[in-house]
Order: structure tokens, then C-alpha cells, then sequence
């Protein structure tokens, strides 16, 4: 019996029936492949706006540091680490931090102050594209700062306006100075918005009177390395040191949580989506069996194996699988295309913050391997599992049994 030229006339027999069994399969491949993108792209975005904005992949400190943040609590071997971490390609940037008050023309606040090295912060952090108005730090204007878009608004001020900067300096004499509002960043983070200004280092270092060392370095691992082989890496690396290294999963834990959770429900969605498509399967082979009853009996009293029967069923649902898949995949082509290059805005629902993280309200999808693989492979697990009983069921039927049915 040629298998595959009867099981295409079979699926084609009841146009109705196969048609939508078809259609079935192709939009939950399609919507599969379409979620699997947009969560992948979300999910990425969401640890890119922790790692590469505020917290980077991995922070280094003073032991005593997280625990007390004080401006005495510094790293005095901080360009020894770091030298050591590019060694063995790992990018890295010192950043100063300290605390006071920042006033302008009309009201006061408490500012959170940032000293950068701006060109080898720019290499491990893309804080500086998160400027809003005006421009990012430059070298060639010391005194010009950056301010979070909630403090600008506090203070009352905009581009080239003056702001007064109050605390106490390293060696315990009174810190004040005059800074020019440079830039002012769009929502990053509560702490950033409310209270951050950015400065240069050198500008730091004066301001506090502040010699040496760094309050924390910043690392962003190689793209070919595990978060976790980055962390054991750079414990490795700052062995004869006695530093706190954390990676941003041990930092953020509600965060990390939450983004294996949102992969997780993810998951649960797919299962709940093929188990309806594995029901609606399973009673449309079965009709197509119960129907064909007296056809089957005809076949085995003719000669035809049950093994001959069980491959022509199975046969019918490869042959409807692969026509679901080609136009699923027709059909995610452009769908794939306008979430890679134009994503899906949200600003409806308002500023986007989790745990006081504020992200992009435009979420792009992403296409890897897992974006096809994935859907495709539980698409074919499925179709089997939800034809295999009909074809086992249809391949017992005796011919005896056929001249009986009803």
C-alpha cells in the first residue's frame, strides 16, 4: 500500500475536518513562536536594564561597605583588581559614591552623588544613553553634572542652571562647590530619579577630597561566559583581596525571582495552549477512525498489516503537521518582523517600574534558536501524543469488528 499518496487523499477526503485541525495547529505555532519571541525580548531587556544601566553583572566592594555605605569605606587596591579583572577580559569601571545635599535657587534635597571614570563607564553600563535633556558627562567641563529627571523637577531645574552641593569631605572639613546641570537622565531607578547627580571623578575626588581607591567596580563579564563561571572568575581573581564580589542576582534576589517566575508562567501558558491543541486533535483523529471503521476492516481483510494501518494514520497527521508548521512559519515572518524592529509600546500602562526599576516602555521580541526550537519541538511531542491512540486503535480493528460496527 503506498502510505503517504493515501494518507494525503485521506486528510484532504473531509476538507471541513482537516482544515480545521490545520488551522488550530497553525496559530498556536504561530502564537507560540510569536510569545516565545516578545517574552525572550522582554525578559532580556529587563535583565539588560539591571546589568548594563544600574547594577552591572557583577560589584565589587569593601567588605564593610554594603553593610555601612561610608566614604571612608573604600577599596584601596581597586586598580590592582581592576587591572587584573582586563587581564583576563573582563571590562571594568570604578565609581565613587558618596552622599549630601544638593540645593538650588529655590528648594533643597538629599542627593545621591556618583564619581565615574566616564570612558570606562561607558564600556560596562549604558547610563549615559538614558540622558533626557542636554548632554552626558564630559571631561572638558568638570563642573557640569547629570541629575535624575525626579530631582531636576524638586529642584526646579534645567539645562545650565546652578546647583549647590553641601556634605563632608574625606578629611572631615566642610564639602561645598557650584555645579552647571549638564544633562538630566529619563527614569532609571527611585534612587537614581530622586537623588542621583553624576559627576567626573577628578571633580569626585576634589569635591570630597578623596585620594585614591574606589567605593565599587563595576564588571561586565565577556559575552561567552555564565554569569555564575564570571562570578567564580573574578573571586578567583581578587583571591588576595578581601572583597565582598556579588553578582546582580545576589544584589536583586526579588528581581532575579521575578524574572524565572515570569519564565516559568511562560511555560505553564505553552502547556495550557497544547493540551487544548492535543484534545482538539485527539477528537479529530478519533472521528476520522470511528468514521472510517468499515474502510480499515476492508484493508485488513485484503491483506494489510496493522502495521501498514498504524503508518498510514500516523502518516495523515505528519502530513497535517507539516503543512501547519509551513504556514505558521509564513505567517511569523512579518509578525516576527515588527516585534524585532518595532516592539510593542506600553506607555499606556503608565511609567513601567519593578522594585523600583524603571524600564523602557517599548518591548522588542528577540529571534534565537530556543524562539523556533522550543514551540516547534512541543508542537511535534504534542501531534504525536494526540494521534498515536487513534493510530494504534484504528491499526487493532479486526475486519470481524468492522462488518458489526454501526
Amino acid at each position: 500500500m503506498q502510505v503517504t499518496k493515501t494518507a494525503w487523499r485521506n486528510v484532504w477526503r473531509n476538507t471541513r475536518r482537516s482544515g480545521v485541525t490545520i488551522a488550530a495547529m497553525t496559530f498556536s505555532l504561530f502564537m507560540m513562536i510569536c510569545v516565545t519571541s516578545f517574552y525572550e525580548g522582554m525578559l532580556k531587556k529587563m535583565e539588560a536594564n539591571i546589568t548594563e544601566v544600574e547594577i552591572g553583572d557583577i560589584q565589587i566592594h569593601d567588605p564593610e561597605y554594603r553593610n555601612s555605605p561610608s566614604l571612608y569605606n573604600s577599596m584601596a587596591t581597586s586598580e590592582e583588581v581592576a587591572a587584573a579583572l582586563e587581564s583576563i577580559n573582563y571590562q571594568t569601571s570604578e565609581r565613587l559614591l558618596g552622599s549630601g545635599l544638593v540645593a538650588s535657587d529655590e528648594t533643597s534635597a538629599g542627593a545621591a552623588i556618583f564619581g565615574l571614570e566616564i570612558d570606562d563607564d561607558a564600556e560596562v553600563s549604558l547610563v549615559f544613553e538614558r540622558i533626557s535633556q542636554g548632554e552626558w558627562l564630559s571631561e572638558s567641563a568638570p563642573k557640569g553634572v547629570v541629575v535624575g529627571r525626579a530631582l531636576a523637577r524638586t529642584l526646579h531645574i534645567t539645562i545650565g542652571d546652578e546647583l549647590v552641593l553641601l556634605s563632608q569631605a574625606y578629611d572631615g572639613s566642610m564639602a561645598n562647590d557650584l555645579f552647571t546641570v549638564r544633562g538630566v537622565l529619563s527614569s532609571i531607578s527611585e534612587v537614581t530619579d530622586r537623588g542621583g547627580v553624576f559627576m567626573p571623578s577628578d571633580t569626585f575626588r576634589e569635591f570630597y577630597a578623596l585620594q585614591g581607591g574606589a567605593h565599587r567596580l563595576m564588571v561586565k563579564r565577556p559575552n561567552n561566559v555564565e554569569l555564575d563561571q564570571a562570578v567564580i572568575d573574578v573571586k578567583d581573581a581578587t583571591a588576595k583581596q578581601e572583597l565582598e564580589v556579588k553578582s546582580w542576582r545576589e544584589l536583586s534576589p526579588i528581581l532575579a525571582t521575578l524574572i524565572d517566575s515570569a519564565l516559568q508562567l511562560m511555560q505553564v501558558g505553552f502547556l495550557i495552549i497544547y493540551v487544548a491543541v492535543v484534545i482538539m486533535l485527539l477528537n479529530a483523529m478519533l472521528m476520522a477512525v470511528f468514521e472510517r471503521i468499515r474502510e480499515f476492516g476492508i484493508l485488513k481483510a485484503i491483506g494489510v498489516s496493522p502495521a501498514s494501518v498504524l503508518a498510514l494514520i500516523l502518516m495523515e497527521g505528519v502530513i497535517q503537521t507539516i503543512v501547519a508548521i509551513t504556514l505558521a512559519f509564513l505567517l511569523c515572518i512579518p509578525a516576527l518582523w515588527y516585534l524585532v524592529n518595532v516592539g510593542i509600546n506600553l506607555a499606556a500602562m503608565g511609567n513601567l517600574s519593578l522594585m523600583g526599576m524603571s524600564f523602557d516602555p517599548i518591548f522588542h521580541g528577540v529571534v534565537t534558536a530556543k524562539t523556533i526550537y522550543m514551540p516547534l519541538t512541543t508542537m511535534m511531542v504534542i501531534v504525536l501524543l494526540g494521534v498515536l491512540y487513534p493510530a494504534i486503535k484504528a491499526a487493532r480493528i479486526t475486519p470481524i469488528e468492522a462488518i458489526h460496527h454501526q
